[in-house]
């Protein structure tokens, strides 16, 4: 399956995107004017279980449009008859070179994992847009990444007016609820490893040329809701795809919808390999960490490895300030205007999967 990255340069004036020479993923590099680069394709030999050159490279904004199934509002199991079983192909790249010097360090991060869709087609609408530009985060890890119908100005419109027209974002292609990542900065590349226990997404990782002389990588998953058993292979994959592709000179989170019944599942601790998994945690402003649709259970996590952990700092909303990070529920935050343009009742909307989770990370060297 073919995997998309759509990135739109900084315009002069915005500097939150600047300086980065990118990886072709076959050896070169490409060095392009900003002012020009739009989205420059390259295969990434990172994706462990497909061939190097089954995909054909797309133009951006050439996106495959997911198919869309109303009938799994929770990502289901889907193990026995998924929607599209074919073997996956090779990934493409593309990504923005940017000529421009590199930001100075302190930077804060704040990263969100994001299943926000609703409505009856799992995917972004109104709700889930409003409740991520309340956040305002400089990374996103999305699941259920869907659009309308996914065509390049419909998902191009999304990022513009959720995040901003300077983010960089990456895609499952071709599947039916995809995963991805939003950034501030540069994704210099991207790409996904197998999920062994589903075929209608997979684990998408995007690697970031944020400021400093370390890159970070992001993970997106959306594990399985069929068993605890199930998480738990899932998460061993992915605990080995992260020890044989992630340098240990880079930060590292991985973060979204994992479906987990309880903080001390097992998948939880096959994470701790890789990523920290201990307390505090999240939660809103009443203390609860739960961030189901209903409150019952602690589905959504941002999980930085040991380094990055050691620059987590408090999430600043407003007046106020969340030393643990924040879950947004928005009929209990007050208040609501630190959030806007996010309304009272988008939380609680029809078909809204879960809750946003947001950290903060304040890099200083």
């Amino acid at each position: 399956m073919p995997w998309i990255a759509v990135a739109l340069a900084v315009a002069a004036g915005c500097g939150d995107n600047r300086g980065a020479t990118i990886d072709a993923g076959d050896g070169g590099t490409l060095d392009a004017p900003a002012a020009d680069a739009r989205d420059l394709d390259a295969a990434d030999a990172a994706d462990l279980d497909a061939p190097d050159l089954d995909a054909p490279d797309l133009d951006a904004p050439d996106l495959d449009a997911a198919d869309l199934d109303a009938a799994d509002l929770d990502a289901s199991d889907l193990d026995a008859s998924d929607l599209d079983a074919s073997p996956p192909d090779a990934p493409d790249i593309d990504a923005v070179p940017i000529d421009a010097p590199e930001l100075p360090l302190p930077v804060t991060l704040r990263v969100m994992a994001s299943n926000l869709t609703s409505g009856n087609f799992q995917a972004y609408e109104a709700p889930g847009l409003r409740l991520i530009d309340g956040l305002d985060p400089d990374i996103a890890l999305m699941q259920e990444f869907n659009v309308g119908g996914n065509t390049p100005a419909e998902l191009r419109a999304f990022v513009d007016q959720a995040f901003g027209p300077q983010f960089f974002f990456s895609r499952e292609a071709g599947v039916q609820i995809p995963n991805g990542v939003v950034s501030r900065y540069p994704i210099v590349a991207d790409g996904r490893w197998d999920d062994p226990q589903v075929s209608n997404r997979e684990f998408a990782y995007a690697r970031i040329d944020i400021p400093g002389p370390r890159d970070l990588w992001a993970v997106s998953v959306h594990l399985l809701t069929a068993s605890a058993s199930a998480r738990n292979s899932e998460a061993t994959a992915l605990a080995q795809y992260v020890a044989a592709n992630v340098p240990p000179t880079d930060f590292l989170v991985v973060g979204g919808d994992f479906n987990t019944d309880t903080r001390s599942e097992a998948c939880i601790g096959t994470l701790d390999a890789v990523v920290t998994t201990a307390a505090p945690h999240p939660a809103d402003q009443a203390g609860d960490g739960d961030t189901n649709a209903g409150r019952t259970k602690p589905y959504d996590w941002v999980l930085p490895d040991a380094d990055l952990r050691a620059y987590q700092s408090a999430l600043v909303v407003g007046t106020a300030s969340f030393p643990d990070g924040l879950v947004l529920d928005t009929r209990v935050y007050a208040p609501l205007a630190d959030v806007a343009p996010a309304m009272l009742t988008d939380s609680g909307a029809s078909n809204m999967q879960h809750m946003g989770v947001i950290k903060a990370f304040t890099i200083t060297e």
